[in-house]
């Protein structure tokens, strides 16, 4: 078992009808009373819990800021860093699913930052977010565990580019999670939802055997949840226990106790992102996209993960190559059983220099080695995207 570290220090509400706890949580973190509330479209306006809100949080002076984007855009959020310097306000509110959480995290490091904000997504030598106005979030769309880790991701469309960023300072002071916002979701959210909390997991997972048994269970036990009801919530979000053990999930995928003294991959992630960036993909599209090409390139690399895999998840029978080569063919299906398509030209037409440019971009970044052992070069991952057109 790998040395680690971890520290979890949001607080997760769990359950229905938990809103009336909002004011005290925000209370428990700040003595101010100027809160922004940050969301993404009208959905909270329509279904009136924006309304709700703003009634249990009538003791505060409250502020809002909507428009943050599916992926959400470096500009739109200087925006909201322009009016939390204007207004001083102190404390801030996310309302939504993983990008506005994300967007929130990098809101809550910028508000104090000097310089050009960009510069620090860029990771240019010591350029970095050295205090954070704190923030909670009350989780809408179950899908990234944005909720309670502090990594985020960053999307700047002008540039066609898309950055993480990430430390200590970015887990919310607390965290909100009521399952029956799940029913008011559409089809594709939840399936990007279950599609989401599947690759984060075998992101920590679909690597090399380890010696952490628990680690390697608690995995396929996740992953073994979301096969059970995947197109049941898709088909079904109204059911309480479908939708709870989903947005469980989730949050369990990507908290980070996950990756505790295992090895860790990424690759599938890094290169989902430049297709959101140069073409607009779903984040949660994309990984179905690229995951199932990327285990088969790297397959000699995570045959003995993948063979696991297919035994103990899919109860597959026979060889570890035939094994290993069923559970791909598995994993991709499951993803289309939940409507998500699994190549780039399901999407676009105009992706016939995508894997050219995603290895100049590498390349320019210097990443020469991706994936749990650094093997994964530029080269492997033009030839993952071409395979994926």
């Amino acid at each position: 078992m790998n040395n680690f570290e971890i520290t979890t220090p949001t607080t997760i509400v769990f359950g229905k009808d938990q809103i009336n706890r909002v004011s005290d949580l925000i209370s428990n973190h700040y003595s101010g009373k100027s809160v922004l509330v940050l969301y993404g479209g009208g959905s909270i306006e329509r279904s009136g819990f924006l309304a709700q809100l703003k009634g249990e949080l009538s003791a505060f002076d409250l502020h809002l800021f909507k428009g943050i984007e599916a992926n959400p855009e470096f500009d739109t959020l200087m925006k909201a860093v322009e009016y939390i310097r204007e207004h001083n306000i102190g404390f801030l509110l996310a309302v939504g699913g993983g990008s506005v959480i994300d967007g929130v995290k990098f809101i809550s490091g910028a508000v104090n930052y000097a310089g050009d904000p960009w510069e620090v997504l860029l990771r240019e030598p010591g350029k970095v977010f050295t205090n954070a106005l704190p923030f909670g979030c009350i989780l809408t769309l179950p899908a990234t565990g944005s909720e309670s880790n502090s990594g985020a991701v960053i999307s700047r469309s002008s540039l066609k580019e898309k950055r993480t960023m990430g430390g200590p300072l970015f887990f919310p002071k607390f965290a909100i999670m009521d399952p029956t916002f799940v029913a008011t979701l559409p089809k594709r959210q939840l399936a990007n939802g279950v599609i989401d909390a599947f690759t984060h997991t075998m992101e920590q997972y679909l690597t090399f055997p380890s010696d952490n048994l628990l680690q390697e269970r608690y995995a396929e036990g996740i992953l073994s949840t979301l096969l059970e009801i995947g197109q049941g919530v898709v088909e079904n979000p109204t059911d309480y226990k479908l939708a709870s053990n989903l947005m469980w999930c989730a949050n369990q995928a990507l908290n980070g106790l996950l990756r505790c003294g295992v090895a860790t991959d990424w690759a599938t992630h890094m290169i989902g992102h430049e297709l959101t960036a140069l073409h607009g993909i779903d984040h949660a599209q994309t990984l179905a996209i690229i995951a199932p090409r990327l285990y088969e390139q790297q397959f000699e690399q995570k045959k003995a993960k993948l063979a696991q895999y297919g035994r103990r998840v899919w109860h597959k029978t026979g060889t570890d190559e035939e094994v290993a080569q069923e559970a791909i063919v598995e994993t991709e299906q499951f993803f289309r059983s939940l409507g998500v398509a699994t190549h780039i030209s399901d999407y676009t037409s105009e992706y016939s220099e995508t894997a050219a440019i995603i290895r100049q971009r590498f390349e320019e970044r210097n990443w020469t080695g991706l994936g749990e052992r650094q093997l994964l070069t530029p080269a492997d991952a033009e030839q993952i995207v071409l395979n994926a057109y």
